[in-house]
């Protein structure tokens, strides 16, 4: 294995996903089962957000596991994965499954907004576990919380909150969105037009695109006919990556229109690369460079994660998530964890969170984790010394600032 200066790895080795999480030995009592938690990572493993979720995701959460096991032999903790093709339905319906026949006590990532809010029921009435790192819309502790769902990450107010206010603040007044016409993208520039407002700026105008295009011409042709100063895109994966690339051979960054992504990754910069990405702003609750805690980890996770991963925050939510989660169940015990999947909660927020992806942080009563996050620019090819030298850090948001008050979000679960 070969690490730069920073002691990240240069080419990552085999992704290990299909190997049983159950490396290392069990020490059990003569004629005893040792105890057995049973995660379920549903994600996308084969849409426009396997790179920002999928195999990344699965990787951080049999890292979690694989380490608590280390340290904590007696109880063993199985990690099993699936694709929910962004299709509510399919995913809800794997959920079931996997809580009826399969044992499963807890769910990470759930990479989709709709699957999240589908799930609520199936956890309620079965007494499960979700922790929700992928799927965004802040709903999910607002109207739609739910005793049984943390929202580790970020979420749409969060990545709105910050990107939006910030740059508004800096002087770019008129915004035009290019947003992905479903549930997220909506959300997203919902919120996002909320903070401009209130910052002085305004929405000159929007365009809807279905998910999964590859011709963005038409779009951007609206969008730079509205002259605004800002066209922020509300979409991500292979949709952000096309959308921005189109959007500089169009040459919209030379005639001054600064580009904006409401919820980017550093993996879709990766994707369109440097020379097209230069520039744009967004926001992300980790990066792998930011300090000696996540270069760390990043060095931990990649001999298991897909060759050459730069982890994100949807996929570093799952390690952090089950690393608590874990915490919790030692400090119940196992048949009492599996038992309750409410009671767990209920510790989780009790307990402070502290892990090399987010560092310390807490839990709020309507299930948001809080901890900071961070306004980046890409850096251009000149600029970025190393692979994986990505993101120009503009302002940190501190945790209390970073997602939205709790009195606002109007769930039921906060005592006012």
């Amino acid at each position: 294995m070969t690490f730069n200066r920073r002691g990240f790895l240069m080419a990552g080795a085999a992704f290990a996903a299909g190997l049983p999480i159950a490396a290392f030995p069990v020490r059990k009592s003569f004629g005893q089962s040792p105890a057995i938690i049973k995660i379920g990572v549903i994600t996308d493993l084969s849409g426009v957000y396997r790179d920002v979720q999928g195999p990344g995701s699965v990787a951080c959460a049999k890292l979690a596991a694989s380490e608590f096991m280390q340290q904590n032999p007696d109880i063993k903790v199985e990690v099993i994965s699936a694709d929910h093709q962004n299709k509510a339905d399919i995913g809800v319906g794997i959920i079931r499954e996997w809580f009826d026949r399969q044992g499963v006590d807890v769910i990470t990532d759930v990479g989709n907004s709709a699957v999240a809010a589908g799930a609520r029921t199936l956890l309620e009435g079965k007494d499960k576990v979700a922790i929700v790192t992928s799927a965004g819309s802040s709903d999910l502790t607002g109207k739609g919380c739910s005793p049984h769902l943390l929202h580790w990450g970020w979420d749409t107010w969060c990545l709105s909150h910050s990107t939006a206010t910030a740059m508004t603040n800096l002087g770019n007044k008129k915004w035009f969105f290019v947003t992905v016409d479903y549930s997220l993208g909506k959300i997203l520039q919902a919120d996002a037009t909320r903070f401009i407002e209130a910052a002085g700026g305004q929405v000159v105008g929007s365009v809807a695109h279905p998910i999964g295009t590859s011709d963005f011409s038409s779009f951007l042709l609206q969008a730079q006919a509205a002259k605004p100063d800002v066209i922020a895109f509300a979409n991500g994966g292979s949709d952000l990556i096309g959308a921005v690339k189109q959007a500089q051979e169009f040459g919209i960054e030379d005639a001054g229109i600064k580009l904006a992504s409401m919820g980017g990754f550093i993996n879709d910069i990766v994707g369109m690369g440097l020379p097209a990405a230069k520039g744009l702003s967004l926001t992300e609750t980790f990066y792998w460079d930011l300090n000696d805690r996540t270069r760390a980890f990043a060095k931990r996770l990649q001999p298991v994660a897909p060759e050459g991963l730069l982890p994100n925050m949807n996929h570093t939510g799952n390690y952090s998530g089950v690393v608590h989660y874990l915490k919790a169940v030692k400090e119940l015990g196992v048949q009492r964890a599996k038992a309750s999947g409410r009671e767990v909660v209920q510790l989780m927020k009790k307990m402070p969170t502290d892990d090399d992806c987010f560092g310390v942080g807490s839990i709020r009563d309507d299930g948001r984790k809080i901890h900071p996050a961070y306004l980046f620019t890409v850096k251009s090819p000149a600029e970025s010394k190393y692979r994986g030298d990505i993101f120009a850090l503009r302002s940190t948001i501190v945790a209390e600032s970073a997602f939205r008050p709790i009195d606002q979000g109007g769930c039921s679960l906060v005592k006012m």
